[in-house]
């Protein structure tokens, strides 16, 4: 049988990719398992680690429609050397303040809000900067998929490591590796052999185009509805990592250690799941992969919302883990692969407001029902409803496609086109 879960690397662009972004984001989940920690440790509010989960994430909320519409207008290479140039004076910065100043709780929410902000050009860019750096289109699922490997096994590392380095060394000394772990990325876009940019004259204004953007996906329910429901399932569900710190620190009694493995546990369980996606063959039905992961991720967050077992707590959590992965991944993935070239970065925009901009809300959300009700029953309330937004989508995860791969959406484009 042929193996084809690395074809992607054939390409020696997004093996340079792949590299570069693996070591990154390792440093990645290494600051941001610190911030939170940091947050919660000095503050013993679930209400506080809400609201810096909602400082960090919300940016992408608001700015990520222009960023996806930068990333259409403009060089996505450049674009996205700029913003991993940004997010890396961001992590230093962020690694001075609290290594050799008398800071506050407030600079740490002040820097996460920034971070958030440079997400929301970084991600459509990136993302879309993927379809450039692999030689085959046929490929380019492949790409997508290990793409989600390679940040599932940098959440599986980066937090395990943040653990420890907390309790020795301390946050900056996390923050400062951060910093320097985009050093990586950043050679590793400078080795690539990009095709020259040829820059496309736009004569439309920057919110016409984004409105092109919100009613192409409006008018194209195939991609449409999988944006609505990552909206539903970032609001009310995925936030459920929220609450780690405290069943590390109050429930399991643990350390900062405890908290870092209960991550990785989590990115052990995703990591599995992007591999699997990885070997998909061509056509897998992945909106019916979709609806049951969802059924697995509520089952998952039943068992682990009252357990105090801490081993069988760390293998529920790798299970959700590996149930959450795949409602990025797929959706991910579907647009990528669905959407018209013409409106790729404004379509993954909306995904990143979907996935980015609904779990802050919800890590608000959960943060302040969990002072009222408790951890353990506010995972239990998102597992319910894990179940029933899987019944409420139901019907169209197992609709069958009526057109071709691309036909209804570029009728849709060209509709959209032509009323504008």
């Amino acid at each position: 049988m042929k193996i084809t879960t690395f074809n992607s690397f054939k390409s020696r662009n997004y093996r340079l990719y792949f590299s570069g972004q693996s070591v990154s984001l390792i440093g990645t989940w290494m600051q941001r398992t610190a911030v939170y920690w940091l947050v919660f440790d000095q503050t013993h509010s679930n209400f506080m680690l809400g609201l810096v989960v909602f400082a960090t994430q919300f940016p992408s909320f608001l700015f990520s429609p222009l960023g996806g519409v930068i990333s259409d207008r403009y060089n996505r290479y450049r674009v996205t050397l700029a913003t991993q140039t940004c997010s890396m004076i961001q992590a230093a910065i962020l690694s001075i303040v609290v290594l050799f100043t008398h800071y506050s709780i407030w600079e740490i929410f002040l820097l996460s809000v920034v971070m958030g902000v440079v997400n929301a050009f970084d991600l459509p860019a990136r993302q879309s900067l993927v379809n450039e750096v692999v030689d085959d289109e046929r490929n380019l699922q492949n790409a997508i998929a290990l793409n989600s490997s390679m940040g599932k096994l940098a959440w599986l590392i980066g937090p395990a490591i943040s653990g420890i380095i907390l309790e020795k060394l301390g946050a900056g000394t996390c923050f400062l590796i951060n910093a320097f772990s985009y050093l990586a990325v950043i050679t590793s876009l400078l080795l690539m052999r990009i095709t020259p940019y040829v820059p496309q004259p736009h004569t439309k204004k920057i919110m016409k185009e984004f409105k092109e953007g919100f009613n192409y996906l409006k008018n194209t329910p195939s991609l449409g509805k999988i944006v609505i429901m990552l909206a539903c399932v970032s609001l009310l569900v995925l936030p459920f990592n929220t609450l780690l710190p405290v069943y590390a620190k109050v429930i399991f009694h643990g350390t900062a250690s405890t908290y870092g493995y209960l991550n990785s546990a989590i990115g052990l369980g995703a990591l599995v799941g992007a591999i699997l996606l990885a070997s998909l063959k061509p056509g897998a039905n992945l909106k019916k992969l979709l609806f049951i992961n969802l059924v697995i991720l509520s089952i998952a967050l039943l068992i682990f919302s009252h357990i105090t077992n801490f081993s069988i707590a760390l293998c529920t959590a790798s299970l959700a883990g590996f149930a959450m992965m795949s409602q990025t991944t797929i959706c991910n993935t579907i647009i990528q692969t669905e959407a018209s070239i013409e409106m790729r970065g404004r379509a993954l925009s909306f995904f990143a407001m979907a996935f980015f901009g609904m779990q802050p809300l919800g890590g608000l959300l959960t943060g302040t029902i969990s002072q009222y009700i408790g951890a353990p029953y506010t995972i239990l309330a998102q597992s319910i409803a894990a179940i029933i937004i899987a019944a409420l989508f139901f019907s169209f995860l197992f609709s069958k496609k009526k057109k071709g791969k691309h036909a209804l959406d570029e009728e849709n484009l060209q509709t959209q086109l032509s009323n504008n």
